[in-house]
């Protein structure tokens, strides 16, 4: 018999939660949620009634549902199901949405299905995020970019208007992160810096730079590592030195962005014969 796995995580920087299930066979009647549910399909197929509309839901879809929708969903071919959402009371949702947006209400959203929609990797990244309990901002920042693309395709929201030139600002929240690149930083710390929203900061940010401010901020450490790594330091004091919180996400990130891990790399500059670097190394 298939083990049904639910996990429940409450967080309590985006305050919102994070559900998990796996392995469900669960039918769910007609019912709806006095919140806003964002969340996709991992694995399995599901008939979904929603609104007085019928959809077959698989793999890579996004579901949306507002507070009040009526909704009803069970298993198809015999499967299981495996999905992930997160669920958004409506107060916060509208905090968010005014940041985004500049509108003080509700948004409401007229799809409750994307089909085979890129924003569940985006989903799926921001959920591990929350279930691991990540601290950088990057989590934030992640929220804050899919809900405006959420609003700008699935929502009657009007889109964010016409940029100014806040070249200043950006060169500021450059700096800082530059200067404080070892330890966590936050997005309340970086829209200090600038007195404009967050939300606001980031789309200036990435259309400038041509890369979100955590990515900036990793770009950065992984220059300090390369150096330190040219140096003989070991990866794991490397990785605590330059701010990665964790050994693992370091060495996965450092050999997506140099095609080698951060020991492979070191062993560059120690002396000797040149040395042929086997895929398997650690």
């Amino acid at each position: 018999m298939t083990r049904e796995v639910r996990t429940v995580v409450f967080d309590e920087e985006l305050k919102l939660e994070a559900y998990r299930f796996e392995g469900i066979m669960q039918k769910f009647p007609n019912h709806f949620h006095d919140y806003y549910v964002i969340g996709f399909i991992e694995q399995g197929n599901r008939l979904l009634l929603c609104n007085n509309q019928e959809y077959v839901l698989s793999r890579g879809d996004v579901v949306i549902f507002n507070p009040q929708d009526p909704h009803a969903c069970e298993q198809i071919d015999g499967g299981t199901l495996d999905y992930r959402c997160i669920n958004i009371q409506p107060e916060i949702m509208r905090q968010y949405a005014l940041e985004i947006t500049g509108r003080n209400s509700l948004p409401r959203f007229t799809q409750n299905v994307l089909y085979r929609s890129e924003l569940a990797l985006s989903l799926h990244d921001l959920h591990r995020m929350i279930l691991e309990n990540q601290a950088d901002f990057q989590k934030e920042e992640l929220l804050l970019f899919l809900l405006e693309q959420l609003l700008q395709d699935a929502a009657d929201s009007e889109p964010p208007g016409p940029d100014q030139d806040y070249t200043f600002e950006v060169r500021t929240v450059c700096e800082y992160i530059e200067s404080h690149y070892a330890r966590s930083i936050t997005l309340n710390e970086l829209q200090g810096l600038t007195g404009v929203s967050k939300y606001h900061l980031l789309r200036l940010f990435t259309r400038q730079k041509g890369i979100s401010p955590y990515r900036y901020l990793e770009m950065i450490r992984i220059g300090q590592a390369k150096k330190l790594l040219a140096q003989g330091t070991p990866p794991v004091e490397a990785a605590m030195q330059t701010g990665f919180s964790d050994q693992s996400h370091f060495t996965n990130f450092f050999k997506k962005l140099i095609g080698l891990t951060p020991k492979q790399y070191m062993s560059i500059f120690n002396p000797g014969e040149p040395k042929r670097i086997r895929g398997d190394a650690l």
